[in-house]
């Protein structure tokens, strides 16, 4: 039988904020982003900042902006994938508050309410890609399987990711996206309002992760710590598979006949670019770091941080 106890030591006001925002810039697909246009295909994607491609200096000009819409149409796709999961997790989170208050709980199924949208979005965003792009483009990492190994591990493991991914997206917008005026518009506004609603929901993972702690053993927190350096690694993984597929990808578009030292260099500047992009640059933020550092002891964080050398030195050689 599910518990009728309602959490205690909310901060309401935090949630009520997180409501007041949401109402506040709440937007539609088809009327504010899409408005009916396609992508730009003489325009970058994701900037050069985080696609690495200045790495790559024996490709031409038009491989360049091949190398960065390959880059930002898996960019799209994985930010579709992470939004299964959390979505599933927000929603397991609602059930705490389905008696108690109210404005928790209306704060995170207006979470749950934009994922679902978010998700949309980039399937929206690869049917237009599809249709612009060259033929034979493939997302390696099926979502509905991603999201079930993830929701086998503990609660505060998954909301220690969700907050790493959703503070990098914000700290991608802003710093490489935003600035950058050579970027395809549509793919730009698209994080610019995904940026938006993703403000937001940093804000309730860090309530949601705290809460989740206080519910938590020595022992659990414990275990759970090595969930969350297994939860990365899984993140990893993904990002080997789809670095080789999208340089193969990338290779057999390209006109150039490119020799094995290159191809070797493609990949390696993929695998870089996306460890970069979805591991590394979150766990350098300032905020993630206090929030971690909060949650566990110095043993513990030691533990992760030493996980983290191998791909903090595979990016930095």
């Amino acid at each position: 039988m599910m518990s009728t106890t309602a959490p205690t030591n909310i901060d309401t006001d935090r949630y009520a904020k997180c409501v007041a925002n949401s109402r506040r810039i709440s937007w539609d697909i088809d009327n504010d982003v899409i408005r009916g246009r396609e992508f730009d295909m003489n325009k970058k994607f994701l900037p050069d900042g985080l696609s690495r491609v200045s790495e790559l200096p024996f490709l031409t000009p038009q491989e360049k902006l091949l190398f960065s819409q390959v880059q930002g149409r898996t960019y799209a796709n994985m930010f579709g994938l992470v939004e299964r999961f959390i979505c599933a997790t927000v929603i397991d989170a609602t059930q705490d508050f389905r008696l108690g208050d109210q404005v928790a709980l209306e704060a995170l199924v207006r979470f749950s309410n934009e994922e679902l949208k978010h998700q949309e979005l980039f399937r929206r965003l690869d049917r237009l890609a599809m249709q612009q792009m060259p033929a034979d483009y493939q997302f390696v990492p099926d979502c509905d399987e991603v999201a079930q190994i993830v929701l086998g591990k503990s609660t505060w493991s998954v909301l220690g990711l969700t907050l790493l991914i959703e503070l990098f997206t914000q700290a991608h917008y802003r710093q490489s996206i935003e600035p950058d005026n050579k970027l395809s518009a549509l793919w730009k506004d698209v994080f610019l309002y995904h940026w938006k609603e993703e403000s937001q929901h940093a804000i309730l993972d860090e309530l949601e992760w705290q809460r989740e702690h206080e519910k938590l053993t020595p022992r659990q927190r414990d275990r759970a710590v090595d969930e969350l350096i297994e939860l990365v690694a899984a993140v990893d993984g993904i990002l080997q598979a789809q670095s080789r597929q999208d340089a193969h990808y990338f290779v057999s578009s390209c006109d150039s006949l490119f020799n094995q030292d290159q191809v070797q260099q493609i990949r390696a500047t993929l695998l870089a670019a996306y460890r970069w992009q979805y591991i590394v640059s979150g766990v350098q933020i300032p905020r993630f770091i206090e929030v971690l550092t909060r949650l566990t002891t110095k043993a513990q964080l030691s533990r992760i941080e030493d996980a983290l050398v191998p791909i903090f030195n595979s990016i930095n050689p």
